[in-house]
This record gives structure tokens, C-alpha cells and sequence, in this order.
């Protein structure tokens, strides 16, 4: 019993050790320059886009218009840090997927849902200028179409871009860029 004990309080003290930020204050640790506009991004509606609610056994399926549209623009540049010498990537740099969750907010906080409700969306990549960094400073253009519908009614919203990155060596790395939709 005493050594379950000893290796539970090990792991925990690694654990934390491993949660710790870098000692190092002048170690760059963010290397992707992002740029969003609008900012914040409005909605309107109608949309005219639909999604399905399904139905159970003793409902049907029911067609529902998305309540909000929003577009919006991210600029994405990787800055001179990604080339330091703590850091060192190997271009070409490319984006491998990008992604989108929204997620219902008041006053710029995120309100999940209650009760078994869900935020429902559906999003398109209207345009991209390529998916391919070539070196620093060199900015990829990305503009989004993003329809919703949430919970709450409002049109207040957290949409939150993910882009998946690799580059020429295989490392990977992810970046979360959240974008406010105003109400």
C-alpha cells in the first residue's frame, strides 16, 4: 500500500512539473503572427443555409434555417521567431486542415449550453490564397463563411479556427484562433 501511495504522489509531482511554463522568459514560444478582420465580426440573417434536427421514433426529422451568418478574414504570417534558435522550422511549412467550432458567448464569455441543447454550424472556406508558407513573413489569406445556431438565440459568438500545421521534417503544431462575433 505505501508504494501505490509514494508513486501516486511521484506522478502527481511530474505532472505538475510538466504542466510549469518555460522558465525562460525570453525563449519565444509564439511564432504565428494572426490578423482578423473584422474583429470583432458581426452576424446577420437570414441565412437561407439549413441544417436537419433528427427526429426520434415519435418526432419526424425537422429543416431548420440557420439563425446567423458571419464572414470574416485571418491573415496568417510565421514570424522571424520560427527561425530562432529555439526554434527551428523546416519550410515549406503547410497547413494541413483547418476547422471551426462555435460556441455561444455573452459579453465576450463563453455560455455553454444547458440541458442537452447544442450549437449547431456549418462552415465553408470561401477563399484561400494557398495552404503553403514558404518562409517568414510571408502571409496566407484565409476568408471564412461561418452560419449558426445557438441555444441562447442571440447572435453573440466564439468561433474558434483551428489550423493543423507539418512542416518538411513532419514536426506538427496546431493554432486556435478565436474570433468574437459581436451582438
Amino acid at each position: 500500500m505505501p508504494r501505490r501511495r509514494t508513486a501516486a504522489v511521484l506522478m502527481a509531482g511530474l505532472v505538475l512539473v510538466a504542466c510549469q511554463s518555460p522558465t525562460d522568459p525570453d525563449e519565444p514560444t509564439d511564432f504565428v503572427d494572426v490578423t482578423i478582420t473584422p474583429d470583432p465580426a458581426s452576424a446577420g440573417g437570414p441565412t437561407g443555409r439549413t441544417y436537419k434536427v433528427e427526429g426520434d421514433g415519435d418526432d419526424p426529422d425537422e429543416i431548420r434555417e440557420y439563425d446567423w451568418r458571419t464572414a470574416f478574414n485571418v491573415a496568417i504570417t510565421l514570424n522571424p521567431a520560427a527561425q530562432s534558435d529555439n526554434v527551428s522550422l523546416d519550410f515549406p511549412v503547410d497547413i494541413t486542415s483547418a476547422t471551426v467550432r462555435v460556441q455561444q458567448a455573452s459579453g465576450g464569455i463563453v455560455t455553454p449550453p444547458t440541458g442537452g441543447e447544442v450549437e449547431r454550424y456549418d462552415f465553408v472556406i470561401a477563399q484561400a490564397s494557398g495552404n503553403r508558407f514558404t518562409g517568414v513573413n510571408v502571409p496566407i489569406d484565409m476568408a471564412f463563411e461561418v452560419w449558426y445556431d445557438l441555444p441562447s438565440l442571440r447572435k453573440e459568438a466564439l468561433v474558434s479556427v483551428t489550423l493543423s500545421l507539418r512542416d518538411e521534417s513532419g514536426a506538427t503544431f496546431t493554432e486556435v484562433i478565436p474570433v468574437r462575433v459581436a451582438n
